[in-house]
């Protein structure tokens, strides 16, 4: 990919480790640009060259501490002041969109404010993958960009080579993406019907659906601490499923969730690098977004479609 003169493209701190490959694979290396902390723990950013004129590509996922998402937020108001073009936050994971709607009294719904405050910073358009709920993009009144891990995942489930696949999803809440991962593959669909008595706690868990002699496909946004999809796989290998797989595009992994995966039944967990993981499992397998967010880039910058890059159309 050939690298485009006015395109700066900068990462936070925390995400260092994957906008490297990003500007790799667009084809230039990263901007300069530095975080100063003070000795009472505030910090500042600075950027270390000119963006005036240019369009500022600024990566940061924003999973916790809180600190990811303020970093980013003072990186666009840097970027806003030094006279960028055009500045354009590029989120792999976007943190707090479980907060998407008010489920309970007095709790606030931390997506919406997010879309706020990444508006008021200065950014002019949001790329980022895989939202936890798909209304979120109407949070803001800028253009986003909403990409999917399918672009990665269903060539790889592919190369597995696998016969009578079913696919599943972990809670009915999921059901829309294994249905859409079921119509491409041409495979049943199963669901997991279960009952959560508190966040984080899986109680009662239901399999819908025949899994019996069937390698199955389990598909989520995000895995925490792994709980259902442990629950889910142990269950359904317990219904006589040949080997049960997970999909899900953002490693969380908080908790025991490591241990929760590693004592399952679970053959293999597949997820992408939008956030680090704390430590290496032998059954955790990590497939780069870094071409696909390349790609979006250099497709933003020159006003060209990104369709091609959805596996799924509607």
């Amino acid at each position: 990919m050939q690298p485009q003169s006015f395109v700066k493209i900068f990462s936070g701190t925390n995400t260092m480790y994957l906008a490297e490959k990003i500007s790799a694979s667009f084809g230039q290396n990263l901007g300069l640009v530095h975080k100063i902390d003070f000795s009472d723990g505030e910090y500042t950013v600075k950027f270390d060259e000119t963006l005036r004129g240019s369009h500022v590509f600024l990566i940061q996922s924003t999973f916790p501490p809180a600190d990811n998402l303020f970093e980013l937020l003072m990186m666009i108001d840097a970027a806003k002041r030094a006279s960028a073009a055009s500045i354009v936050a590029v989120l792999p994971y976007f943190g707090y969109a479980r907060q998407d709607r008010k489920d309970q009294p007095r709790v606030a719904i931390g997506a919406k404010l997010v879309a706020d405050l990444l508006t008021a910073a200065g950014v002019d358009r949001v790329i980022t993958m895989d939202l936890h709920a798909d209304q979120i993009q109407g949070f803001f009144n800028i253009p986003v960009d909403h990409l999917y891990s399918s672009t990665i995942f269903v060539p790889y489930i592919e190369s597995l080579g696998l016969t009578d696949i079913v696919m599943a999803s972990p809670d009915a809440g999921g059901s829309k993406r294994a249905h859409q991962y079921s119509k491409h593959f041409d495979a049943p669909l199963v669901i997991c019907n279960k009952h959560r008595p508190r966040p984080n706690v899986v109680g009662e868990m239901q399999v819908i659906g025949d899994v019996k002699g069937k390698n199955v496909i389990l598909l989520d946004d995000m895995i925490d601490t792994a709980g259902t999809l442990t629950a889910a796989a142990d269950k359904m290998m317990e219904e006589g499923a040949l080997s049960v797989r997970a999909f899900a595009s953002h490693g969380v992994l908080s908790g025991k969730a490591y241990e929760n995966i590693e004592n399952s039944q679970i053959t293999e967990v597949v997820i992408t690098d939008s956030i680090p993981l704390r430590r290496e499992s032998p059954k955790i397998k990590v497939l780069s977004v870094a071409d696909m967010f390349a790609e979006t880039i250099a497709c933003v910058y020159n006003n060209e479609t990104i369709a091609r890059h959805f596996v799924f159309r509607k």
